[in-house]
């Protein structure tokens, strides 16, 4: 399961638009290869902001880890390296995706990552049963337990892989797909809910990725 790379990126920020000036605070990406976590990048970033309380209540980030941190100009440009050009994977990835981007932007740099799964969108479609697709809520409902402190890059980064390789398995096991990979999880994110049962039916019998309808 997973065989080709797929990076599970989490960022936390002083707020949720960077077009707004939000900026990001840590970032944890993690390598998931053969159905583990294989590679870790997690650092806290200095963006030369001002931290707002309520962020520091929320996530433990304080200004003064902030201050001390590794510069923006050397930590972004460090994790779109180690991106590269494999699958990116966040749990509301459009959040994680535009910061990406953004702090990429004021670099002139641009993120090579080869197509965007989103696991809180995955875990709509397969799991339409339950009633909240926040990461902590569902972690409690499968039973992944959070080894760190929820709302830190990391923490929530790994909770995020692992919900991923939940999923994949649940796949494989209910459909009978020899196969979970990128791509299949791609294309079960651009579906409409309602289509994915009969979809994932069609390619359990064909071996194949019929496209979208």
């Amino acid at each position: 399961m997973l065989a080709e790379p797929v990076v599970m990126i989490d960022f936390e920020t002083t707020g949720l638009s960077p077009d707004m000036g939000d900026r990001i605070t840590e970032v944890a990406a993690l390598r998931i290869v053969d159905g583990r976590i294989v590679e870790r990048f997690v650092s806290l970033v200095n963006c030369h902001v001002r931290i707002p309380p309520f962020i520091t209540s929320l996530t433990g980030i304080t200004q003064q880890m902030v201050d001390g941190a590794p510069p923006a100009t050397d930590v972004v440009p460090r994790l779109l390296e180690f991106i590269g050009a494999d699958t990116l994977a966040a749990h509301n990835a459009s959040f994680d995706e535009k910061f990406l981007r953004a702090e990429g932007g004021r670099l002139g740099l641009e993120s090579g990552h080869g197509g965007t799964v989103c696991s809180l969108k995955l875990s709509r479609r397969v799991f339409p049963q339950l009633g909240s697709y926040k990461l902590g809520t569902l972690s409690g409902r499968l039973g992944i337990p959070f080894r760190g402190t929820a709302h830190r890059a990391e923490a929530d980064a790994e909770v995020a892989a692992e919900l991923l390789l939940h999923i994949g398995r649940h796949l494989a096991s209910s459909y009978g797909i020899a196969r979970v990979d990128a791509g299949l999880l791609l294309s079960v994110n651009r579906l409409a809910a309602a289509k994915v049962h009969t979809w994932l039916q069609k390619h359990a019998a064909t071996g194949a990725v019929p496209p979208p309808a």
